[in-house]
C-alpha cells in the first residue's frame, strides 16, 4: 500500500473526479538523470497519463516531463514511456483485477520519497456521469454548510 509522501511533485485530480478509487499502491519510475532534474524543478504533468501491462511488466504512457534546460542531448522524449517498478505479485494482482469490466490502473501523484521518484497507482473504477453529478452536489452541500457555519459563528 502507498507510504506517506515526501515532495509532492504532481498531482492527479482528475481521476478522482473520473474514477473511484478502490485500491492505492507505491511503485517506483525508471528515468534518466536529466529527468530527475526536471522533476526537482516540478515540470511534470499526469493528467492524460494512463497505465498499461505488458509481458508482466507496468509502463504509464502521456505522462509529461519537461525537458532539462541545461539538458542538451541528454535529454530524453517528454512523452516516452516509463517502466514502473513493482513486485511480481502486486503486478499479478493488479493484472488479474483489470480483467474485470469498467477496471482500469490510474496514476494519482508522482513525489519523491528520500531522493527516489515514487508514483502512487491506483485501481479504478469508472464512474457513470450520474455518479460525478451527485459528488459535486455533495461538495456544493459541503461547501455551503461550512459557509452558514462560519457566517453564524462570526455575526
Amino acid at each position: 500500500m502507498a507510504k506517506s509522501q515526501g515532495k509532492l511533485i504532481a498531482n492527479n485530480k482528475k481521476a478522482y473526479h473520473d474514477y473511484f478509487i478502490l485500491e492505492s499502491y507505491e511503485a517506483g519510475i525508471a528515468l534518466h538523470g536529466t529527468e530527475v532534474k526536471s522533476l526537482r524543478m516540478g515540470k511534470c504533468s499526469i493528467k492524460e497519463a494512463f497505465i498499461r501491462i505488458e509481458n508482466g511488466e507496468v509502463f504509464i504512457y502521456g505522462m509529461h516531463i519537461s525537458p532539462y534546460e541545461k539538458g542538451n542531448i541528454f535529454n530524453k522524449d517528454p512523452l516516452r514511456v516509463k517502466k514502473l517498478l513493482l513486485h511480481k505479485t502486486e503486478i499479478n494482482k493488479l493484472l488479474g483485477k483489470t480483467k474485470e469490466k469498467g477496471m482500469a490502473i490510474v496514476p494519482l501523484k508522482v513525489y519523491f520519497s528520500g531522493s527516489l521518484v515514487k508514483v502512487e497507482i491506483g485501481l479504478a473504477k469508472g464512474k457513470k456521469l450520474y455518479d460525478k453529478r451527485q459528488d459535486i452536489a455533495k461538495k456544493d452541500q459541503k461547501r455551503e454548510a461550512e459557509r452558514d457555519f462560519k457566517v453564524r459563528n462570526l455575526g
